[in-house]
């Protein structure tokens, strides 16, 4: 396999929006900056084909900041105060500076803000509406005019850890090439974790509602090299449309009803868009249950709208990248207005993540996060965290040394030895078959009910899995091996889930242990592990709320 070296002060890892806004900001402070992107930053992860809102903070409209911060720390373990206090602090400076560079944050010469809302709550709305249908592009041309080396398809596999400093290693993923950097700081910002859990259409795992290939590399890397992680036994669920699955419930503009007729929330009783119906942003298996007690489906029911709410609605799937959906209407002459769409809710998302703090800084010197590394605000935590951990990174690399090269050499021939083998192999499990049987073990032992005996069991057979798929996955290609190493991610971010949800000896959200129904009070804490000497190391931290 050939080799490639280089450079830089300041590494990116994924080229969705906290990537390129590390990287814009850390080149902006005068750092040499390389940003390494599995796919093609302009079309590329979560923000691909857009997103209409952004969590945003404007004193004169939301007034005092103190409240929002606890409404939204009350909200999830993990969030802790600095951390939401720094991303609203920041959000309405950098949302100007996305205006500028060309993503219109304004409607009809306003700031909008819709959706993901409330009647009669104490907080205004804080997701502000932004005309995102080509954030990525935008993005991209700025970091490109700033300087910053964009090297897409390029998947990094682990980083190298060294006193202070920070490199990586990775796999180009259509050629047979092996790229070392050597950086003094490296930011993370590889997205979510998905494909761990078989989705609304089993078999089918890129309909999916997140990105399916934000695999968690991020987090597995991270914990490879010692940084902690947080909460990964938290799980999340979402919704929108069935079998034809894509996040972006809040730009509906309906009612959710019941077959025959009513609402099945408390919020709206008729179509407003100022709110949308945020029924399922609270009860977020609303339409699981409905169906398993028979009293589903349930429905967006768009039917009453005015036609200027109409095309308001229609404007925004644009935005948020639903056009899927809007080529699905006119194909098959469908109208929301007249044609109720049943809604699902969709497949388990682990929503913890690497644990880093309002600084963007991980627990390991020169590794710094953001975004959905840990889940949480989605786009504003990809643009407002990427801009904080960027200046951060690059600030650090001023003062840093350059990662050791014998140590990323060293790292680099782990990982040629171990992609050699993969594509050298005359048969054996694609990376389909391993994906699946993870997905299989995850969803029946540590899915909706969980307890000490199916963990136990399904954590065993998941070791399993995993020491087979190291001596039996097979690739063709660069492009399979690619899928190969996300799934080697995925076995031991798995590996981890269970050993947390095990830890986890209470009923908290969704996390739900019919061993331990309740929830414990003392447990009101975040759950971190990191790894010392190979081994899963966990310890019970207080949220500073």
């Amino acid at each position: 396999m050939d080799r490639q070296n280089v450079e830089a002060d300041v590494l990116c890892i994924g080229g969705g929006p906290a990537g390129l806004m590390a990287a814009i900001h850390a080149s902006e402070l005068g750092a040499k900056v390389v940003l390494a992107e599995k796919g093609n930053t302009l079309r590329s992860g979560a923000a691909a084909t857009g997103n209409d809102h952004l969590a945003c903070y404007i004193p004169e409209i939301h007034g005092d900041l103190d409240r929002l911060v606890r409404a939204e720390v009350s909200r999830g373990i993990g969030w802790h105060a600095a951390y939401v206090r720094a991303l609203y602090e920041k959000s309405f400076e950098v949302a100007k500076l996305w205006e500028e560079w060309g993503i219109p944050i304004k409607y009809k010469g306003q700031y909008e803000f819709c959706g993901h809302a409330y009647p009669g709550a104490s907080v205004p709305p804080v997701s502000m509406k932004i005309h995102g249908e080509n954030v990525k592009i935008v993005l991209t041309n700025k970091a490109r005019k700033n300087g910053v080396n964009i090297m897409n398809r390029v998947m990094i596999s682990d980083l190298v850890r060294d006193d202070g400093s920070i490199g990586a290693v990775g796999v180009h993923t259509r050629e047979k090439k092996l790229i070392a950097f050597r950086a003094r700081s490296v930011v993370l910002g590889t997205g979510m974790l998905t494909r761990m859990y078989p989705g609304p259409t089993p078999g089918w795992m890129f309909n999916i509602g997140r990105c399916p290939v934000t695999t968690g590399d991020g987090r597995a890397m991270a914990y490879r090299a010692g940084a902690e992680l947080v909460n990964l036994e938290m799980p999340l669920r979402w919704a929108g449309p069935k079998y034809l699955i894509k996040h972006g419930k809040a730009t509906w503009v309906g009612v959710l009803r019941d077959p025959k007729g009513n609402p099945v929330g408390p919020f709206v009783t008729r179509p407003d868009r100022r709110y949308g119906d945020a029924t399922s942003d609270i009860y977020t298996t609303l339409f699981e249950d409905y169906m398993k007690s028979g009293k589903g489906p349930v429905y967006m029911d768009c039917g009453g709208i005015s036609d200027e709410d109409w095309a308001y609605m229609l404007h925004w799937f644009r935005q948020e990248g639903l056009t899927t959906y809007l080529d699905y209407f006119e194909k098959e002459k469908i109208d929301p207005r007249k044609n109720p769409v049943e809604f699902t809710t969709y497949e388990i998302l682990p929503s913890g993540g690497v644990y880093f703090n309002e600084k963007g800084e991980t627990s390991v010197r020169g590794l710094y996060g953001g975004g959905d590394e840990v889940q949480g605000f989605s786009l504003a935590g990809a643009a407002f965290h990427g801009w904080i951990a960027g200046g951060n990174a690059a600030e650090y690399a001023k003062g840093g040394a350059d990662v050791n090269p014998d140590l990323v050499e060293a790292k680099a021939d782990e990982w040629e030895r171990l992609a050699e083998g993969i594509l050298q192999r005359e048969s054996g499990a694609s990376w389909k078959e391993v994906n699946l049987g993870l997905q299989q073990i995850m969803n029946d032992y540590a899915g909706t009910i969980r307890s000490e005996t199916l963990l136990g069991a399904g954590l065993h057979g998941l070791r399993r899995l995993k020491e087979k798929a190291y001596e039996t996955m097979v690739a063709a290609n660069q492009h399979e091996l690619t899928r190969c190493l996300e799934v080697l991610n995925l076995l031991d971010l798995g590996e981890l889930i269970f050993i947390m949800a095990l830890e986890r000896k209470e009923t908290r959200g969704r996390h739900i242990r019919t061993d331990y129904s309740y929830t414990n009070p003392l447990m009101e804490k975040m759950l971190v592990v990191r790894k010392v000497d190979g081994q899963a190391v966990m310890e019970w931290r207080a949220i500073n709320r």
